[in-house]
């Protein structure tokens, strides 16, 4: 072959297409270290599976999907109608109230809570951002991680809690042969395989298991709700009377309320033009019918317990044994209170995995640790708090759900006011890159400063087991608890002027 042929074969050799992998089909190489490589297993797993290995990460327009917006309502249902707004429908009668008092109070309180919620609710689609990464453009940056830590708290609270129930009906359902403690790790084992999967798998289930749960508490009132006593009169009255009605309100507030701190995590795969109006109703409607529906079955059997001394007993053995007296026959109601574990679940899963996403928006070297370690490290918190309080369920009710309603109406009260005050109701007005840049964020002397001077309005106005507040103890015998009411008007009262002199000093 002569020397211009070869050089002409060469040529064409060098001109031939090389097989490119594309970059995301290509298989990373194996980084060093412990959180490295699991990072690594967690991104190979969301590759296969979905399990959502950059869930801190804005999501951006064109990586949204298109859910029904009607999905929102139902993941709040699945989530709010279970045992343990069941469980605390009682405390209307603890506090020495009728069932027809506690009706309105019951519908009220949780329409008003779930209404800061909604509101919250709307920032997720439009930003892409969790709540917490959103709390930083009020808060600021590093003073935004006292949310992140009370989120983390919060959701512990409210796993223990369910966990509690879950492990209360399982035992009722093996005649106590499983202890309470046992029924706790099993309610907190399922519910770690699911949130474990991500924003996904949480949806997913969340999606369908009210269908179930809505069943089963219609069953129960047919074979209950006749028994309730509409007549029935308050053992308090006078000013002990409103104190108590002021509690009760703070503790059903807080139960819905709640969730406004985090709500917005599961809303970032929305598209950005979704109506608020629906973002908001949606919410708000999926999280007071189901919550009333629970509560309200509560209230209208604790005002039945006095004429019905076997219902007494077995309240006072635990919420499962109740169940389990009222439904029948015998095995049918083994079968439900089953069932009814798994409405614990759907709390749960949200719990786990909004909890871990707020444990790596604590700091920036938190940030590092994989979301499944901080799952699994939240999972253990909760089971050790489950098997602690599994034989104090409503002194945990009262105290750590009217603790949730204080903390999130200072939240609600300063976002509320940086975005239609300070931003003039636009997103335009955010700059949603900069959301993991403290530098470009504001520094938080108003927020934080408003934050605790809400939080001298819950010392005074809480009533607790632990502690009455100042103000509180003064209305009636037993306190009323007026935190809310006294955390809206501080918070409100110190952040606008804080914030304008914060604009005009720092810039930012």
């Amino acid at each position: 072959m002569s020397a211009i042929a070869q050089d002409q074969d060469l040529d064409m050799e060098k001109l031939q297409p090389v097989e490119v992998r594309p970059i995301d089909e290509a298989e990373p190489v194996k980084p060093q270290g412990f959180f490295a490589k699991i990072r690594y297993y967690e991104e190979f797993l969301d590759r296969k599976m979905g399990i959502e290995s950059h869930s801190l990460d804005r999501v951006h327009p064109e990586d949204r999907q298109s859910p029904s917006p009607v999905v929102m309502a139902f993941m709040w249902a699945s989530a709010t109608m279970n045992i343990s707004c069941f469980s605390t429908g009682f405390m209307g009668k603890s506090f020495g109230l009728s069932l027809g008092q506690t009706i309105p109070i019951v519908i009220f309180a949780t329409l008003l809570g779930a209404m800061v919620t909604g509101w919250c609710a709307t920032m997720g689609p439009g930003t892409g951002l969790r709540q917490v990464a959103i709390s930083r453009y009020s808060l600021g940056f590093y003073p935004s991680s006292i949310i992140a830590l009370l989120n983390v708290i919060e959701q512990l609270g409210w796993a223990s809690v369910n966990c509690i129930t879950g492990g209360l009906a399982l035992s009722a359902v093996s005649n106590g042969h499983v202890s309470i403690a046992v029924g706790v790790v099993i309610v907190a084992c399922i519910s770690l395989l699911f949130s474990f999967v991500g924003l996904r798998g949480v949806l997913l289930y969340e999606k369908y298991a009210w269908m179930l749960f809505f069943i089963i508490f219609m069953i129960i009132y047919g074979e209950a709700a006749h028994r309730a006593n509409l007549g029935e009169a308050p053992t308090v009255t006078g000013m002990t009377r409103s104190g108590n009605v002021l509690s009760l309100i703070s503790v059903i507030y807080g139960s819905s309320a709640s969730w406004s701190s985090i709500v917005s995590d599961f809303y970032v795969h929305y598209p950005v033009n979704t109506p608020k109006i629906k973002v908001f109703l949606y919410t708000t409607l999926g999280i007071t019918i189901p919550t009333c529906i629970g509560m309200l079955l509560g209230a209208c059997i604790a005002s039945a317990l006095d004429d019905n001394p076997e219902w007494a007993v077995a309240y006072e053995v635990g919420i499962g044994e109740i169940l389990k007296t009222i439904i029948y026959p015998d095995g049918f109601a083994k079968f439900l209170l089953v069932l009814l574990v798994l409405s614990g679940i759907g709390v749960n899963c949200i719990a786990i995995y909004a909890g871990a996403l707020s444990a790596q928006l604590f700091a920036p070297p938190c940030a590092k640790v994989p979301r499944v370690i901080w799952s699994f490290l939240i999972f253990v918190c909760i089971l050790l708090l489950g098997i602690v309080g599994r034989n104090h369920l409503l002194e945990v009710l009262e105290n750590f759900l009217s603790l949730l309603g204080y903390w999130n109406t200072s939240f609600f009260a300063i976002l509320f006011i940086e975005h239609y005050y300070f931003r003039k109701g636009s997103l335009a007005n955010y700059d949603l890159d900069a959301w993991n840049t403290p530098s470009r964020m504001p520094v938080g002397y108003a927020g934080l400063t408003a934050f605790l001077c809400g939080a001298a309005g819950w010392i005074v106005g809480m009533v607790e087991t632990y502690y009455v507040g100042v103000l509180a103890a003064m209305i009636g015998a037993d306190g009323g608890d007026i935190a809310n009411e006294l955390a809206l008007v501080f918070t409100t009262v110190s952040y606008v002027p804080l914030r304008i002199l914060e604009l005009r000093y720092v810039g930012r």
